[in-house]
């Protein structure tokens, strides 16, 4: 994949070893579960550089060291926040302290660290950040170490709540829209540099003109949900082969707001991930298959033009789902049969509408712990989704548009058992 640069989200001993000797500039993470230890003293912080650079350090070529993720964007734990920057100056006096002088320290944030982000020149960080003495003395920390501002930025999000104000186009790179920008005067050909502009101003606002800004993640999103808009194959291709070229072009293109700027750049993600939990959209970032196979044809030089890639299907996605939609149970044969158990007992006892299927009710055949599972997860679904709650049920449901009680052989690929009744007791 002709690759510059590689992200890893701890400091995994085998993978920086297997980087050793390769011209790969490495980022490597500090977890969120040992900031605070970190940040207690600098004895630890010294502990941890011990064992997480030195063994690897000048070999592999480790230029970042990011301390946490998306930490600001956890306002269950603002404890941790507080941590944030005495553990970013530990690893940094660590660093110091054996001469190291070509590894940058910083932490990656969200877009949500922002009040406001439209326009760009209208860029503000969040209140509850830039009131206290918090904002301020990390981007000290920034300026003072020439580090750079790391931000997760994703226009497949910003796109997908907005499709009737942003064009697609406009988020994958693509045709000849602009916006211009009625305070700064500034011309925006696509989304991803409206939302680092808008970084940028909010540092500016708060005295800070010259930090750089660099992408930590960045990418769209291969598959999803039936009602995820505009998540596909085509769409990721697209968006992450642009993505590359405006990356790579010499002279770099930088944004409006700073032109001419190289803006290193994480793409999000080689691999999907199958165990993470949320919409399907959570699980489809990956531009491998796990065997190494490309999911579609990609050239991180960005020289490869885009008649010789392999054309991939349209999308038949592009537009919002009109239909209606089932969460069923996956038709994963290594799934075991106590957890989904567990799983229909957790939806019958929250939702409180399982009489259908007790003995003798209209749902109650076909006696398939599958055939249950289905109406349970179906019925939770559809009343709590828009609380937020998703079809997955610890990696146990799909949605479907096949409506399973009309065809319910098509579901039925499971054994049948007796149920255990407890979990229709209310």
């Amino acid at each position: 994949m002709k690759a510059g640069r590689v992200k890893i989200y701890d400091a995994n001993p085998e993978i920086l070893r297997l980087l050793s000797g390769t011209n790969l500039q490495v980022s490597i993470m500090v977890p969120n579960n040992q900031i605070s230890i970190v940040a207690a003293n600098q004895s630890a912080a010294n502990q941890w550089v011990r064992d997480n650079v030195l063994p690897y350090y000048p070999n592999t070529m480790i230029r970042y060291i990011l301390v946490g993720n998306e930490v600001l964007s956890n306002k269950d734990d603002q404890g941790l926040w507080y941590d944030l920057i005495p553990a970013m100056n530990n690893i940094r006096n660590s660093i110091d302290q054996h001469n190291i002088h070509n590894i940058k320290i910083g932490t990656p944030f969200a877009m949500d660290i922002l009040e406001t982000s439209f326009p760009p020149s209208s860029g503000e960080f969040r209140l509850d950040i830039s009131r206290n003495n918090l904002l301020m003395p990390l981007l000290r920390f920034l300026n003072w170490t020439k580090s750079y501002f790391f931000i997760d930025a994703y226009p497949y999000f910003s796109w997908s709540q907005n499709t009737s104000s942003i064009s697609l186009d406009y988020a994958l790179f693509q045709g000849s829209q602009t916006y211009v920008d009625p305070v700064s005067g500034y011309v925006y050909t696509n989304l991803l540099d409206q939302m680092l502009d808008s970084i940028v101003f909010a540092m500016q606002k708060l005295g800070f003109n010259n930090i750089r800004v660099a992408i930590a993640e960045t990418g769209w999103p291969n598959g999803g949900d039936f009602d995820e808009i505009g998540a596909n194959l085509y769409n990721a291709a697209t968006y992450n082969r642009n993505l590359i070229r405006r990356i790579v072009s010499k002279p770099p293109f930088g944004t409006p707001a700073r032109p001419g700027l190289t803006i290193p750049t994480f793409i999000f993600s080689l691999y999907d991930e199958n165990q993470k939990e949320g919409p399907g959209t959570e699980r489809h970032w990956g531009m491998l298959h796990p065997n190494g196979r490309p999911m579609y044809d990609i050239d991180l030089t960005g020289q490869t033009l885009d008649s010789e890639f392999i054309d991939l299907p349209q999308p038949t996605n592009n537009g919002p789902f009109h239909g209606k939609l089932w969460c069923v149970v996956t038709n994963d044969h290594t799934m075991n049969e106590m957890d989904l158990g567990q799983a229909l007992e957790f939806a019958c006892r929250r939702n409180e509408t399982c009489d259908d299927i007790s003995p003798g009710k209209s749902c109650y055949q076909p006696v398939s712990i599958v055939s249950h599972a289905n109406y349970a997860f179906s019925s939770y679904w559809a009343k709590y989704k828009e609380d937020g709650e998703t079809c997955y049920f610890n990696g146990l449901a799909v949605q479907t548009n096949v409506d399973p009680s009309k065809y319910p052989k098509l579901f039925l690929f499971y054994k049948y058992v007796q149920l255990d009744q407890t979990y229709l007791s209310k």
